[in-house]
């Protein structure tokens, strides 16, 4: 039987409502936005001081990163570039078992729905054992992250990432070897794992060859191939610093865009995380093929890779999602506005991305934050229109950060003003996961990441 979902004040379908609600059908799909007298005798649940908004997509995710927050942060243990922190990163994925993945992943999965997210797409490339070996089930630890997600009842798409060399003419790398696999055996275990999630309403899978530095050429176009044929999200890193595109010239002659471009791997269903040190002309050829950015604006700022031109890709009308990636920080508003904020800092100016294309700010980043991501993950939702998923939070608008919201300016308060601790209630396919706050299994969830963290440690 359908619900109606009643808050004070909603944002849905590109709009602010008030006194109307969410009217939810018996598979967890939005049926409509109507006011309480039009529901048709549905059950009323209310929300009350409440807004109702989308649920946001975290497009770009490394679960696991989560075991190190804050401990790499200065030069001693952290280093100074993007390149010395992945030692850290490296430590992190020598240590976890599939055991310690799942729990970990558990933690990050809590946040993120703490958050407002409710779905999220995990580039996942760690797959071999400790020792660097294939595990009998070569998907071992992807189905752990899976199991994790369905665990907190939150939406996945298993980005699974191919990684096949440490770099163009490089040794392989020591703390890599639980990434690696060949070609051939990459394709093999994705297809495997397509077949087993088959009939998960909550999962879905998609394809991450993980770079061009770490996937030559060829082998990537045939990836996308797959792709392309299964329908299927193409993920990958691109750009994120300039020792990247350097590198790619060596190989190829040319950058990481053009040569990704030349062997048809941009397309509609194509993702590029990061995508800092584009060209005009590159962003122009990401614009043409319909391809979408990931920007990840706080492991951006946190590894110091560079500020993201949102400004250029709004002007191209390339959609961007937004990912919490390293998991320094997971929160998914904060990263909507840093997106203009950091923009402002370079360009001291502000408003920089309001109006581009007849498109009003807070809207704007409030598509990056929900609808861009679903489309990137291949995902129906983000907007809450009929017949998408009934994927939703609500904000207290009794929270000292959001008094005095109003329907005029809620999209606007919620993007610019808008706090994690306001966050209440999470709902993914119309089934509340979360509640004042609260989620089921919060306590249990706590308790075995600290146990994690405390071997981590301790092993150090």
């Amino acid at each position: 039987m359908s619900r109606l979902f009643l808050p004070d004040l909603m944002f849905a379908q590109g709009r602010a409502h008030e006194g109307a609600g969410l009217l939810v059908d018996d598979a967890g799909v939005v049926a409509g936005v109507v006011r309480p007298e039009s529901a048709q005798g549905a059950p009323v649940h209310r929300l009350a001081g409440r807004a109702l908004l989308p649920g946001l997509a975290n497009a770009h995710s490394h679960t696991f990163q989560r075991l190190f927050r804050a401990r790499a942060e200065g030069r001693a243990r952290g280093g100074d570039t993007f390149w010395t922190w992945r030692e850290q990163m490296y430590r992190a994925a020598a240590f976890v078992s599939p055991e310690d993945v799942y729990e970990v992943a558990r933690a990050a999965f809590l946040e993120m729905l703490s958050s407002g997210i409710t779905a999220v797409g995990e580039f996942h490339y760690v797959h071999n054992d400790r020792d660097g070996r294939p595990y009998s089930d070569a998907n071992t630890m992807a189905k752990a992250v899976v199991g994790a997600a369905e665990s907190v009842g939150m939406r996945i798409c298993l980005l699974r990432s191919a990684y096949l060399r440490a770099g163009f003419q490089k040794e392989p790398h020591p703390g890599q070897q639980r990434f690696y696999e060949t070609g051939d055996a990459y394709l093999r275990n994705h297809e495997a794992l397509i077949t087993e999630m088959a009939g998960k309403p909550l999962v879905k899978v998609g394809a991450a060859p993980h770079s061009v530095r770490a996937v030559p050429l060829p082998v990537m176009a045939e990836i996308a191939e797959v792709a392309r044929r299964q329908g299927l999200p193409l993920h990958l890193h691109i750009s994120e610093q300039p020792a990247e595109n350097d590198a790619c010239v060596t190989e190829y002659g040319t950058t990481p865009v053009t040569a990704i471009a030349e062997r048809g791997v941009l397309s509609p269903r194509t993702t590029l995380v990061h995508a800092i040190h584009l060209s005009q002309a590159e962003f122009a050829r990401v614009a043409q093929s319909g391809s979408t950015i990931c920007s990840c604006p706080t492991t951006e700022r946190n590894l110091g890779d560079g500020v993201f031109p949102a400004d250029v890709a709004a002007q191209l009308g390339i959609p961007v999602a937004l990912g919490t990636d390293s998991q320094a920080q997971i929160d998914l508003l904060e990263d909507a506005r840093e997106n203009e904020y950091h923009l402002r800092l370079v360009r001291r100016e502000r408003g920089i991305l309001d109006g581009v294309r007849g498109e009003e700010i807070a809207g704007r980043l409030l598509d990056s934050a929900s609808k861009a991501g679903y489309r990137s993950l291949g995902l129906p939702g983000g907007g809450l229109a009929n017949g998408e998923p009934a994927d939703f939070f609500t904000l207290d608008l009794d929270d000292v950060a959001l008094l005095g919201t109003d329907a005029a300016t809620l999209a606007s308060q919620v993007v610019f003003a808008g706090s994690r601790a306001a966050i209440r209630d999470v709902a993914v396919a119309g089934r509340l996961v979360m509640q004042e706050g609260r989620h089921l299994l919060d306590d249990e969830i706590r308790a075995r990441f600290r146990r994690v963290v405390r071997r981590f440690v301790e092993e150090a």
